[in-house]
């Protein structure tokens, strides 16, 4: 799909989860980006795809190009500032499915380990003491073997890539994670990291919202 040098996002229609006046959730396929790259052969994204069928869509937080799952786009303008501040104040809450290589012990816990961008070697990301930005993430094993690990994480902050690396950091990487375990990627076709559930209020009422999209994998 994706491990090569070029990109060939996936082709499937956009499953849309909810829409209303304000709001839009969908499902993100794995292999497209959210937003539009820095080159003309990046073009093809999710934002653009939509714009199709909702002229007035507006960006409010991403996912990264090989995760799936639960994205919320707004409709108006209102929409998109109540919600840029809800994603500021870490109000919305989330929680991913991945499968993670080797058995993780204990079967819960939290990581909190500071991340910045690792120039030389970006987009990565690493854990740095003196200069990274903080970063926690809790995770709950749904079930696990020797090979492998089925987990819920939950970030408590939204740093980029910081479920990726929090994994990498614990010895238990995202199978299929191009960047972090490229040695799993001929195993697993697409990064096992999916956006299982996404909470967020309504713009208009406060109303809490919550959306699911079944990992598929």
């Amino acid at each position: 799909m994706q491990h090569g040098d070029t990109y060939t996002p996936p082709m499937d229609d956009i499953e849309v989860l909810h829409e209303d006046s304000d709001l839009l959730f969908v499902n993100k396929p794995a292999g497209l980006l959210s937003v539009p790259g820095k080159t003309p052969d990046l073009a093809d994204c999710l934002l653009t795809r939509l714009e199709i069928a909702f002229p007035t869509v507006r960006l409010v937080h991403r996912l990264d190009r090989d995760t799936s799952g639960v994205m919320v786009f707004a409709l108006t303008a209102h929409g998109q500032k109540h919600l840029g501040q809800q994603f500021e104040a870490r109000v919305p809450k989330k929680t991913y499915v991945a499968r993670l290589a080797g058995r993780l012990e204990p079967k819960e816990g939290e990581v909190d380990l500071p991340l910045i961008v690792d120039w030389p070697n970006r987009p990565k990301q690493m854990v740095c003491h003196e200069t990274g930005k903080p970063a926690l993430t809790g995770y709950k094993v749904v079930k696990s073997s020797d090979e492998e690990t089925r987990v819920r994480l939950f970030p408590k902050s939204g740093r980029s890539h910081q479920l990726r690396v929090h994994m990498l950091s614990l010895g238990h990487p995202i199978l299929g994670d191009p960047l972090y375990a490229p040695e799993t990627t001929e195993a697993h076709p697409r990064m096992m990291l999916h956006a299982e559930e996404l909470r967020v209020n309504h713009p208009e009422n406060n109303r809490g919202m919550r959306f699911r999209a079944k990992a598929p994998f």
